[in-house]
């Protein structure tokens, strides 16, 4: 194996991050040596879910609905600095997503390049219905009863790696494991076997600390006067350079704002992570016990000792279902005694909603008094001794099977405007579909994940 470096820029942590992020990253990227990706991690199980949703309604939708808007700006300078991207922003539909990856590289005028997809999350493929219901569901969730919409299984990098080798200049997953965007280049160009699971360890730690974007160089650290971050509305965006030995280094793109210490990466390499000594992938157990990380230079900190246990024997799916529609709305009041006026808004709400002749739950929340910590409805004015006075928007929300239901529920927060109590306005309100999500493990055996080439733009 060689000793060289591989570079890894990380342009969203997920599908609302900013458009922009990835220019920086390119142009840092562009000016060094050796192999280059851009990473865009994109889909959680909720944005999963409402891909899901927008593919039912049409065929041709079902990738992020934010790939354009964040892929655009850097495709064409990407493409000719010779920096692959790798993303999970196919979300329900990677075919589609390529075909739109195509369409805007020939109408920019960016000749030869090769799009992939990763395909096999698709569990339905290979397990009928029943045999997915008959799943026990993990994280204490039940499975619901509505009609089953989609399942999808997290694939780990090896297919990733395999579209590489294909020659893409850009690979499209759907569901996959957040740090396997980060691992499958590495594979691919350090040559690391899926049997040396310390250095699909590291792969692993780099795809952790990366996956979330921005929080790994001061956004979501930042807190002012005990974690201060310098040009916080410039934040860049951060690269991981690895070496062939497992070896990570984080930094940031240049000339940007925000910053990467021991602090910072303590942090993110501890999110989300249940079991430090057990962080379960589909390509490893990642146990980082007994990681070293050391600042080595102004925003670079050096992280080694991740060590691998020996992969799981299932995959995590999620299994997405039709869940009845929200309805919501909100109002607000403002000045002398809004809060007493807020509160008999929530009393006269709570009996129409009863005189419509429906059980369904409700939600009220006083915003800008308890809504972060007491959301459930109860005596909302016993929860602190704030004045009366002031701005307190109230909000309602509702969930149930029947649509026309949660519109008339939802209406009664827009009928507040003459009929409720004086001073009310700045109403919205709305009915949406839900879709309901629940986690299994299934046997690894009975999953295939693929590569395929799909296009080259000319």
């Amino acid at each position: 194996m060689s000793g060289k470096t591989v570079h890894i820029g990380c342009g969203a942590g997920f599908a609302g991050d900013r458009w922009d992020a990835a220019v920086p990253i390119v142009a840092t990227l562009a000016g060094r040596d050796g192999p280059r990706y851009l990473i865009y991690e994109t889909l959680a199980e909720r944005t999963l879910a409402l891909a899901q949703q927008a593919k039912l309604a049409d065929p041709t939708a079902g990738y992020s609905p934010y790939l354009e808007r964040i892929l655009r700006p850097v495709l064409g300078d990407a493409k000719a600095a010779g920096i692959r991207v790798v993303s999970n922003f196919g979300a329900a539909n990677p075919t589609a997503g390529a075909a739109k990856i195509l369409e805007m590289a020939r109408e920019d005028g960016i000749d030869g390049l090769k799009v992939a997809v990763v395909e096999g999350d698709d569990l339905t493929a290979v397990m009928g219905e029943s045999d997915i219901r008959s799943h026990t569901a993990v994280e204490g969730l039940e499975m619901p009863e509505g009609r089953m919409v989609a399942a999808n299984v997290y694939l780990g990098a090896r297919a990733i790696a395999e579209a590489l080798a294909l020659g893409a200049d850009v690979v499209v997953v759907g569901r996959c494991a957040d740090p396997a965007l980060a691992l499958g280049p590495l594979i691919h160009e350090h040559g690391w076997s899926m049997d040396d699971l310390d250095r699909i360890a590291a792969g692993t730690m780099c795809g952790h600390l990366l996956e979330c974007g921005a929080q790994v160089t001061g956004g979501y650290f930042a807190d002012p006067g005990y974690k201060d971050v310098p040009d916080f509305g410039h934040v860049g965006f951060p690269i991981a350079e690895v070496e062939t030995d497992g070896t990570v280094t984080i930094t940031k793109a240049d000339r940007t704002g925000g910053l990467v210490n021991h602090r910072t990466v303590k942090e993110q390499l501890l999110y989300e992570m249940h079991d430090p000594a057990n962080y379960l992938t589909p390509d490893v157990v990642l146990d980082i016990t007994g990681v070293s990380i050391e600042e080595v230079g102004k925003d670079r900190v050096r992280i080694v000792g991740a060590k691998g246990k020996q992969r799981p024997p299932t995959l995590k799916a999620t299994v997405s279902f039709e869940g009845g529609w929200l309805g919501e709305g909100e109002i607000t009041y403002a000045g002398p005694n809004a809060r007493r006026r807020a509160e008999l808004a929530i009393e006269a709400l709570r009996i129409r909603v009863r005189d419509l002749g429906t059980n369904w739950p409700l939600r009220f929340d006083l915003i800008g008094t308890v809504s972060t910590f007491d959301g459930d409805g109860g005596d909302l004015r016993a929860a602190n001794n704030w004045d009366t006075d002031g701005e307190f928007r109230v909000r309602m929300a509702t969930k149930g099977p029947d649509r026309q239901m949660a519109q008339w529920i939802a209406d009664e927060v827009l009928s507040l405007y003459c009929s409720g109590p004086a001073g009310g306005g700045g109403v919205r309100h709305r009915v949406v579909p839900q879709i309901t999500t629940a986690s299994i493990l299934v046997d690894r055996a009975k999953i295939s994940a693929t590569a395929r080439l799909v296009g080259e733009s000319v």
